[in-house]
């Protein structure tokens, strides 16, 4: 069996890559008008929902045919936060009043990628099954208040208004799991130190 580490020039990279290069024309396209232009918004929604398919594409390929590579850990993380982090804060533009979302959120998530990607060299922390269903939920929150579906009007006014308000419950609840599953990772990493460190000590 061969040791060779796989190229970093592979499909999963690519498609990190790309995730990275869409985040100021998503940027552009959720801020265009102020936010108020509804052509422009489909076009956020567009690139929010591709970066999001990519990011579980890329995971699964690299996990399947072993193409998991120094690059591809520190750039996957950065482009997650990153693609999140412009719709929280385009969106907060857009609607001041989820700045007191924006703000915590994004200090917790990017005290997470920092810290993990401190300890990569000694273990890999992985997801938990509540940041798991965090991410899931800040994506559909997310997604359903880049698309302008409260804009919608005749026969889908009533369907783009419960998508809308679904959505803000659902942001709702994407910070409570934010808030505790950064706890919980900090508690893991707590007790992984500890038991390294116990050989040590003894």
């Amino acid at each position: 069996m061969s040791d060779q580490k796989p190229s970093n020039w592979n499909v999963p990279n690519a498609l990190t890559t790309l995730r990275i290069v869409m985040v100021p024309f998503f940027g552009f396209a959720l801020l265009h008008d102020g936010g108020d232009s509804t052509g422009w918004r489909w076009v956020a929604y567009g690139l929010f929902a591709v970066a999001m398919i990519t990011d579980k594409i890329d995971g699964d390929l690299a996990r399947k045919h072993n193409l998991i590579t120094n690059f591809g850990k520190i750039a996957d993380p950065i482009a997650d936060k990153a693609i999140t982090g412009m719709a929280f804060i385009g969106l907060s533009i857009i609607y001041p009043v989820l700045w007191w979302v924006t703000v915590p959120v994004l200090v917790r998530e990017w005290a997470v990628t920092f810290a993990r990607l401190s300890i990569a060299k000694q273990v890999v922390m992985p997801a938990n099954q509540s940041g798991k269903i965090k991410t899931m939920a800040q994506a559909l929150a997310l997604g359903g208040l880049v698309g302008p579906f409260h804009y919608l009007t005749g026969f889908w006014d009533v369907p783009g208004e419960i998508l809308w308000w679904a959505a803000i419950v659902l942001m709702g609840v994407a910070v409570v799991l934010t808030m505790t599953s950064g706890y919980e990772f900090a508690r893991d990493v707590v007790r992984h130190r500890r038991t390294a460190n116990a050989p040590a000590q003894a």
